[in-house]
């Protein structure tokens, strides 16, 4: 029987080429694991009208952790024209099935290290180590909208706050809304998160970043609770910045940060703007962490015009990996991984095409399983 047993979930595109990139090294390690597929992605919206079938939620609750390749996401009239003729008035609503992942089993911590391995001709900087702590389950992505919204929605924000009735002008059919959601749980368990990481790893100053200024109420939340937390944590400085000025001081200043923490949206954003600081997509690795579960992804998307060409940067992937080991306690077989992926970033010689070279996904994967 095997050791563990992960959700194998490839979803749209580019997503089953970086799995399989992951498997040629995750069975040259030898890694003591079951994999069972589960069924998530656009095909299953189309032709179900649901993109994550319950069936696969049973079979993930019956794994240790997740891995999980893309998944393509469209606006809900383009989701809508792509039903199937039979489900078009069946009332279905797109949703994505990563964001309902993160609700489902309360992945409430998104980590996304940003790390330049020597040798990528895309760093922005050799030596740029960043780690971001973003909230998974609340703030922009909670999925509270609203078009049109609804008069008893619209009159009660009103009789509580009088800025509402200004754009009933336009007519609540012309109306769409979208909620910030925060409580002060999540902040603070997310800054905890942060915080927990900075001490572990030695790194002197955590920053919290928002726009406290402008969303006075949620921003005001998120940084009242850092300095509620800052304080259990001697030795340790809280910084504070608003993300516009952020995402300028982290491409003038890289060196300057190491932990930073932001709600759902904004973590988000900054993320991207880090992952190209060390090579762009291709790089990027993240976990969705919850108390009891993980699922672990590329932060790329599903590249449909990329799909079964394996013509994508694995690396992404491949990081994810070790992400996935080091949660599962395996931190022999992550320190290895990344030590591999080390090596065939220095070397430069077996390299996809963002980084101007010509081999495949697979290519690659097969290259830093030989450096194993």
């Amino acid at each position: 029987m095997a050791k563990y047993k992960i959700a194998w979930l490839p979803g749209d595109g580019v997503g089953n080429d970086v799995m399989e990139a992951a498997r040629i090294v995750l069975d040259r390690m030898k890694f003591d694991a079951e994999y069972i597929h589960g069924d998530i992605g656009w095909e299953f919206w189309r032709h179900e009208g649901e993109p994550l079938p319950g069936r696969t939620i049973d079979m993930m609750k019956k794994t240790d952790c997740a891995l999980f390749g893309a998944i393509t996401s469209k606006p809900k009239e383009e989701a809508h024209e792509e039903l199937d003729d039979n489900l078009k008035d069946k009332g279905y609503i797109y949703f994505s099935p990563i964001v309902r992942l993160r609700q489902e089993f309360n992945l409430h911590t998104n980590l996304r290290p940003c790390k330049a391995y020597p040798g990528n001709p895309l760093n922005f900087k050799e030596g740029i180590d960043l780690v971001i702590f973003r909230e998974n389950t609340e703030g922009m992505y909670g999925g509270v909208e609203f078009h049109p919204i609804p008069k008893k929605v619209f009159d009660v924000i009103a009789e509580h706050n009088a800025k509402m009735k200004k754009f009933s002008e336009y007519g609540l059919e012309n109306l769409a809304m979208s909620t910030r959601i925060m409580s002060r749980q999540k902040c603070a368990n997310i800054v905890t998160q942060a915080f927990e990481y900075a001490k572990k790893h030695g790194y002197k100053s955590v920053t919290v970043v928002d726009k406290p200024n402008v969303l006075r109420e949620t921003g005001g939340l998120m940084v009242r609770t850092a300095r509620e937390v800052a304080r259990k944590y001697a030795g340790i400085d809280l910084w504070e910045t608003n993300i516009d000025a952020q995402t300028m001081w982290l491409l003038k200043n890289p060196f300057d940060y190491g932990v930073m923490v932001a709600e759902n949206m904004f973590g988000d954003i900054l993320s991207d703007l880090a992952a190209q600081l060390v090579g762009g997509l291709g790089f990027a690795s993240s976990g969705n962490i919850g108390d009891n579960y993980a699922v672990f992804e590329p932060t790329h998307g599903s590249a449909p015009k990329y799909a079964g060409q394996y013509r994508v940067n694995p690396m992404a992937m491949l990081l994810t990996v070790k992400l996935m080991l080091d949660w599962l306690g395996e931190n022999n077989d992550a320190g290895r991984l990344e030590k591999a992926i080390a090596k065939v970033n220095k070397d430069n010689k077996v390299k996809t095409y963002d980084l101007g070279g010509k081999n495949t996904s697979l290519e690659v994967a097969e290259e830093v399983a030989r450096q194993l």
